[in-house]
C-alpha cells in the first residue's frame, strides 16, 4: 500500500469518526477473539470475499439489508466504514450505484475495512492469558 492509499484510509476513518452512527461501532469480544485466532491474512481474505459477494454487483440482492449487524468482524467493520451497502458506499465513498465495483475498488474498500478492524484490535488489547494451575497446586473445583 502506498502513502496516498494510507492517507486516504486515515482521512476516511477520520471523516467516519465524526458520524454519530458510524462511530458507535466496536467489535464484540468474540469477534476480536475470532480475528486474533484467524489472523490478518484470513480476515483480509474474508473482507475481500464478503465485499465482492455482498456489495460488488451493480444491483446487489437485498441492497441496504444484505450485511448482518454482527456475527463476523468484517460485518461490524462494514457498518463502521460505510461499506455495508451500495447506498452507503455511494454516499461516503462516491462510488455510484448501478455498476459493479471494480477489483481495485473492492481492494480499496477491503483495505479500509481491515484498517478499521486493526484499529479496534489495537484499542482493545487481548486479555492476558490465565495461567494454568500447576499439577502440584491444589484446585478448588
Amino acid at each position: 500500500m502506498d502513502d496516498d492509499e494510507r492517507r486516504w484510509i486515515e482521512d476516511t476513518l477520520e471523516r467516519l469518526s465524526h458520524s454519530a452512527f458510524r462511530s458507535k461501532f466496536a467489535l464484540a469480544a468474540r469477534d476480536r477473539a475470532y480475528a486474533r485466532a484467524k489472523g490478518r491474512d484470513v480476515i483480509d481474505r474474508h473482507a475481500r470475499e464478503m465485499l465482492r459477494d455482498r456489495v460488488g454487483d451493480a444491483t446487489p440482492r437485498n441492497d441496504g439489508r444484505q450485511t448482518p449487524w454482527k456475527g463476523h468482524p468484517v460485518f461490524t467493520a462494514q457498518h463502521a466504514t460505510a461499506t455495508c451497502c451500495r447506498g452507503c458506499i455511494e454516499k461516503w465513498h462516491h462510488i455510484p450505484k448501478g455498476r459493479a465495483l471494480s477489483e481495485m475498488e473492492i481492494n480499496r474498500l477491503a483495505d479500509l475495512v481491515m484498517a478499521w478492524i486493526e484499529r479496534d484490535l489495537k484499542n482493545h488489547p487481548a486479555p492476558a492469558a490465565k495461567p494454568k494451575p500447576s499439577a502440584l497446586e491444589p484446585t478448588l473445583f
